[in-house]
């Protein structure tokens, strides 16, 4: 098999604060190959983010504290000085953040944003890189590209925002794009719109693909692989088959029961997941999700969890036993088909 575009080893950030160490990323490796799209979940604070920060080294937090590697073709990113970095940013690995109105700058054109980004790695004159902006604009569906190119950020629309923020990473052809949280904030039908030119540009450039949400409905159309991280860790990674139709840790079946059914005959009772997620300042010394999980027992309280591999290469992190999982697993995910009693 061919080497990995994109590998991340045993990758930790932690935060020094006055109350002590946070542990936002704790052991956490993904690979990423040529062409593919890896779907990250969890809920809000799991470190979906930081990883992917923390791959682009945008994290510049003094206290910030990094261990492990990041290789992109095998150049470990973690060892590069800024200079090296910055040439590697849009033209290898481009990124699409989750507020587009804080990461444009507001006081200058959106056209001048794409054209500087472009002439920083290619080798073309004002004229082109401008042609090369209104071509970018209309690939991504803006009306009248040519008009707009010298629009101002706050004269867009949130999703249309969005497509700037699009055309700008894809400017230079990077070999990765990291989208992060690419549709919040926008309604339904604008978020099918941005999905749908993220899966096309993927499709007519072969562009990988790190999609990060909290949304399992989301990459359950968009992603190869899915990784479900919880309090900085990853507790369940596999194929898309295996994490909708074989999940194997409680956390994930919180997830997959929250999603609303339009398949059933009678309207479903959404599961919940109980409490909140650990402080990253003080985990707990078993599995961090014993607290929220209804099937634990004395070992997830005193072992932490580690991710284990099943034959069809599937990992979770989960301390029950295959037959239990499967015993208790459906009636987490699918509540409304157990009787209700008068």
């Amino acid at each position: 098999m061919a080497d990995p575009l994109l590998e991340i080893r045993d990758l930790k950030v932690s935060f020094r604060t006055e109350d002590g160490l946070v542990r936002a990323v704790d052991g956490v490796s993904l690979s990423l190959s040529e062409g593919e799209t890896l779907g990250i979940v969890g809920e809000s604070g799991s470190g979906k983010s930081v990883t992917m920060m923390s791959v682009m080294r945008l994290i510049t937090d003094p206290n910030a504290v990094f261990e492990g590697q990041v290789l992109y073709k095998g150049t470990d990113l973690m060892q590069l000085s800024q200079d090296q970095i910055r040439s590697i940013r849009g033209a290898g690995i481009g990124m699409i953040f989750q507020d587009p109105m804080t990461s444009l700058n507001p006081v200058y054109k959106v056209g001048w944003q794409i054209e500087e980004q472009i002439r920083e790695h290619e080798k073309l004159g004002k004229q082109a890189a401008r042609a090369r902006a209104i071509e970018l604009l209309t690939a991504v569906g803006i009306p009248n590209a040519s008009e707009r190119v010298d629009a101002y950020p706050h004269e867009f629309s949130g999703g249309m925002r969005q497509r700037v923020m699009i055309a700008m990473a894809v400017s230079c052809n990077p070999d990765v794009l990291i989208a992060d949280e690419p549709t919040t904030a926008l309604d339904v039908t604008i978020q099918a719109q941005i999905l749908a030119l993220i899966k096309k540009l993927r499709e007519d450039f072969g562009t990988a693909v790190v999609l990060i949400t909290h949304d399992m409905g989301v990459v359950a159309d968009m992603a190869d692989q899915i990784a479900v991280m919880y309090a900085g860790r990853i507790v369940e990674q596999g194929t898309n088959r295996d994490l909708f139709y074989d999940p194997q840790h409680p956390y994930t079946w919180g997830l997959l029961g929250s999603i609303a059914r339009l398949d059933r005959p009678r309207p479903r009772r959404l599961a919940t997941i109980p409490g909140a997620p650990p402080s990253l300042i003080k985990l707990p010394p078993g599995c961090a999700f014993a607290d929220r999980c209804g099937h634990r027992f004395e070992l997830c309280v005193e072992r932490p969890e580690l991710l284990h591999r099943q034959a069809n290469g599937h990992l979770d992190a989960c301390h029950l036993s295959p037959q239990r999982k499967q015993e208790v697993r459906d009636l987490t995910i699918h509540p409304e088909l157990v009787e209700e009693k008068p």
